[in-house]
């Protein structure tokens, strides 16, 4: 994301058209893509496709999957992307449990492992775990790793690599978690909110870019948003905030301090078991947000949701229809899907927050160390 259709042929952008060409190898899959298939696709010239395949194989991003029939002359030679060539490993630290995952440059998770975690434990304890579980999953440390991508609640900063005030969680204010994980874990760092980094995840998935937001309901509520096929994360990295609007002046009082907030609302009741309310709610807010940023599609996700998937698609998409029934301003109705795997996808999303660099699927400001480059250039 934030790239465009095109190559260009100077020598300045080169790593740029490396990730045009790394791209199209990664979505081509095991089947590959011709030399000339790549020029195609990118605008290059065959020569400067040429030279940059060359590079690729040599450094092992790159190697021919056989043959192709030729329309004319002899057959094509076909290139695919090496997915173990590289690996990252994402991170998602959740207020009772963290997952960690290896993913190779296909995206494809080659190692998992979750615990529990107590996000109020001391920041120095809950690192230690969190380097545990990355160790566990590199394994004998065989396989390159780029990265470390962390997914964790907000607010924070993700250019600095600071947390802010977690809802519930005071003590992590201002809290340097990126440079602390980079120390004991020796590999570039790149934090992000749980609900950017699933929504990045999502996004990569998509054949053209589109606007989405994505709902997480696990142990709060969040968003994601993707908006002209960037992650949009706001000036402060504050956009997503979904979980503390308002909808209820009176209401219950939330862990943020406020009163008669979604999250507050809708966790509530999931307690007591009234899920089709906790739907309700959630419609009403994903309602707001889509009359707010005129949302093409709505994807649910989380552990709660994942409990109950149908229920939730449901609620919410009758409360969106009856916005749009009640506003033409807001067309036709809006979709509503959800994701597999509960909070996995949060994660898998971590592992793109260094891995999306590498192929040109920079989604917004991702910042991290200035070891964060690496390899993403390919060169």
């Amino acid at each position: 994301m934030n790239r465009s259709n095109s190559g260009a042929n100077l020598p300045a952008l080169r790593s740029h058209n490396t990730a045009l060409v790394l791209d199209l190898l990664r979505t081509a899959g095991e089947r590959g893509i011709s030399r000339l298939g790549l020029a195609a696709r990118t605008g290059l010239t065959p020569q400067a496709v040429s030279k940059i395949t060359a590079r690729l194989r040599a450094e092992g991003l790159a190697a021919e999957a056989g043959r192709r029939a030729s329309t004319g002359g002899k057959p094509r030679t076909v290139l695919r992307l090496v997915p173990e060539a590289g690996h990252a490993v994402g991170l998602h630290l959740d207020r009772d449990g963290l997952t960690a995952v290896l993913a190779d440059l296909a995206g494809t998770v080659v190692a998992s492992r979750t615990a529990p975690l107590d996000l109020g434990a001391p920041p120095g304890e809950v690192v230690a775990a969190a380097a545990g579980a990355v160790d566990a999953v590199r394994g004998d440390g065989t396989r390159p790793v780029l990265g470390l991508g962390a997914a964790v609640p907000g607010p924070l900063d993700h250019r600095g690599g600071v947390l802010h005030r977690v809802t519930g969680f005071p003590q992590w204010d201002g809290y340097p978690l990126r440079d602390a994980l980079a120390a004991r874990t020796a590999l570039p760092v790149v934090i992000d909110k749980d609900t950017n980094a699933a929504a990045l995840g999502l996004a990569l998935q998509l054949p053209e870019p589109a606007d989405f937001a994505y709902l997480h309901l696990g142990t709060g509520l969040g968003a994601g948003l993707v908006i002209g096929g960037e992650v949009h994360r706001g000036a402060r990295t504050g956009a997503g905030e979904f979980g503390h609007q308002t909808v209820q002046l009176d209401g219950p009082v939330c862990g943020c301090g406020g009163r008669g907030c979604i999250e507050a609302l809708c966790l509530a009741a999931v307690a007591r078991g009234d899920v089709t309310e906790a739907a309700r709610v959630l419609g009403t807010g994903a309602a707001n947000l889509v009359g707010l940023l005129d949302i093409g599609r709505v994807v649910l996700g989380g552990r709660l949701v994942a409990a109950d998937p149908e229920a939730y698609v449901r609620g919410v998409r009758a409360v969106l229809d009856e916005r749009a029934r009640r506003d033409g301003a807001l067309g036709v109705p809006v979709p509503v899907a959800t994701t597999t795997g509960g909070d996995r996808p949060v994660a898998e999303g971590a592992a793109q927050l260094v891995l999306a660099p590498l192929f040109g699927r920079v989604a917004g400001d991702s910042g991290g160390t200035e070891r964060d480059s690496g390899r993403t250039e390919a060169e």
